[in-house]
């Protein structure tokens, strides 16, 4: 009985999975923000294979949008994971791999968090504010690690499903608008890295259309830094010089050689 209660409080938090119930219940950690603004999310990158033609389409609509990235990807493309907070855009931690976190430990999850927070913070030069587990999926440590290292969760009101094979612009689009609501923040990948061969380009051939829906329905795009997230304004950046939250520890630049 003790193992199996030990078993629920770590996977408690999981049913925050149920879109209606989290938008419902925990709006701030579903994203919901300013009624007028659409909060615009890439996972799972940075991809020197699909990341740059994102970064080129979001500046020709204009749009600046919060990347959640893994710690093991920007070591592989440190350059591009700069690039990314260079042009603009804002920088959340998505993990370091990308394994659900209800099928770890909390000191594994703690470890795995922390090394992508400060492997992005070393490669972008800010600290990130915003966490999203793999496959939305919170655990108990999930929230324990996050409010150690100074990062806020936050998950999504709507998705495209863009890591599916079947995946079309067209079905991106509508899935995006099925589950359009007032202060919506959308979930997109700009990676296949787990998702189907390609897929990001069904996501990338959306861009423009979902630009013409929102611009039709008087919305306006950016990250989740302008997205009144919990009422009122939050920095989604916070410069390295800042003092770091709780539990932090920025690591020198030996993490991206692999020798920590």
């Amino acid at each position: 009985m003790a193992v199996a209660g030990v078993a629920a409080a770590h996977a408690g938090p999981a049913v925050t999975c149920w879109r209606g119930l989290r938008c419902w219940a925990t709006p701030g950690l579903a994203g919901v923000g300013d009624e007028r603004h659409v909060a615009l999310t890439f996972d799972d990158g940075p991809d020197p294979a699909s990341t740059p033609a994102f970064l080129d389409e979001l500046d020709r609509l204009g749009w600046r949008a919060t990347f959640f990235l893994l710690g093991s990807m920007v070591r592989r493309a440190p350059s591009l994971a700069a690039e990314t907070s260079a042009r603009g855009h804002e920088i959340g931690v998505h993990g370091d791999e990308h394994r659900s976190q209800l099928r770890r430990g909390p000191r594994a999850v703690h470890d795995d968090v922390e090394r992508a927070r400060d492997t992005i913070a070393e490669v972008t030069g800010t600290a990130p504010l915003w966490f999203r587990p793999p496959y939305g999926a919170l655990s108990a440590g999930s929230l324990r690690s996050a409010r150690a290292l100074g990062l806020r969760p936050v998950l999504w009101t709507t998705w495209g499903r863009d890591w599916e094979a079947a995946a079309t612009p067209e079905s991106v689009v509508a899935d995006v608008l099925r589950g359009l609501r007032p202060g919506a923040t959308v979930l997109l990948h700009d990676s296949d890295c787990t998702s189907a061969p390609r897929s990001w380009a069904s996501t990338l051939g959306a861009l423009p259309p979902l630009a013409e829906a929102f611009a039709t329905r008087g919305l306006t795009v950016g990250p989740l830094a302008e997205h009144g997230v919990g009422g009122g304004r939050r920095p989604g950046l916070r410069p390295l010089t800042a003092a770091p939250g709780p539990g932090a520890s920025y690591r020198s630049l030996s993490v991206l050689s692999g020798s920590s």
